[in-house]
């Protein structure tokens, strides 16, 4: 798989004119927040993910200002549906005092066939209107565009992306547009599950988010389409699919009809806020 491999936030570049006002950041969520599958450096079982690249960013954006370094929590746990994020992580994250949240959610809702899509969206506003009455800043993100066997998705997805650029405009919100993002339209920063992205993936949607939060990115070819690849031939695309029904949708089918979760018995990462990067 041909990627670009990026540098990671130094603290001694040039530094900004103010420091990150953001003092304390709590992510929620799926399993694109908590970082599938982008493993994390030397830790077994850990994935860092384009959140924890965020809270690096801004982290060492702060220490080269000369304030202190970000304090960053990462509540989110694979397979969660909107309600259960916000059951479960909201309360700790707003326990935690936090001046940023982000909250990614809806994607595992919108699979499912019976998805009320304006009823989600109405449950994501009140979490939203629930976190900007303490006075954080919220960061919400839009749905990819899916393509091949995942593009029945794409009108479900279009219409909550408008609800929530609506409420991200109703509540002052922050939006990290995933949707729109070409880079993201090349399967090769997508993992074999095609769900969820890899190490190039995260980075570039970390980018976006900085973007997003109405700051510089580190990285201006952030979105910058990868370059031309050699084009799979009719049977190469027939094996591929194949090996990906086999191995990923037929799991994802059992698990559905067992009321199983990829998340089932897990715990949050990063359940604290703490310095970040983390030791």
């Amino acid at each position: 798989m041909s990627t670009t491999t990026h540098p990671e936030p130094d603290a001694t570049s040039t530094p900004p004119t103010t420091p990150i006002r953001w003092e304390r950041y709590v992510a929620i969520g799926d399993s694109f927040t908590e970082g599938l599958w982008d493993p994390h450096p030397g830790l077994d079982d850990t994935q860092r993910g384009w959140a924890d690249r965020l809270a690096e960013t801004l982290s060492a954006r702060r220490v080269a200002a000369d304030a202190e370094p970000l304090q960053y929590a990462n509540l989110a746990i694979r397979g969660r549906l909107l309600r259960s994020i916000l059951a479960e992580q909201l309360p700790v994250a707003l326990e935690a005092k936090p001046d940023l949240v982000s909250l990614v959610g809806g994607g595992n809702d919108i699979l499912r066939p019976a998805a009320d899509i304006d009823a989600l969206s109405g449950v994501l506003e009140d979490a939203v209107a629930t976190i900007r009455a303490t006075g954080a800043d919220v960061l919400l993100a839009t749905g990819f565009k899916a393509g091949g066997a995942l593009s029945w998705t794409n009108g479900r997805v279009g219409v909550y992306n408008a609800n929530l650029w609506t409420i991200a405009r109703r509540h002052g919100a922050h939006v990290l547009d995933v949707w729109g993002m070409r880079a993201l339209q090349d399967l090769r920063v997508w993992s074999d599950d095609r769900i969820h992205l890899i190490p190039e993936g995260h980075h570039r949607v970390a980018q976006a988010a900085l973007v997003g939060l109405g700051l510089e990115p580190d990285d201006d070819e952030w979105d910058v389409p990868l370059p031309v690849g050699p084009i799979a031939t009719l049977a190469e695309r027939a094996r591929a699919n194949a090996a990906w029904a086999r191995m990923h949708v037929a799991p994802w089918i059992r698990r559905r009809l067992t009321g199983a979760s990829s998340g089932d018995g897990r715990t949050p990462k990063w359940p604290a806020p703490e310095a970040w990067p983390h030791a």
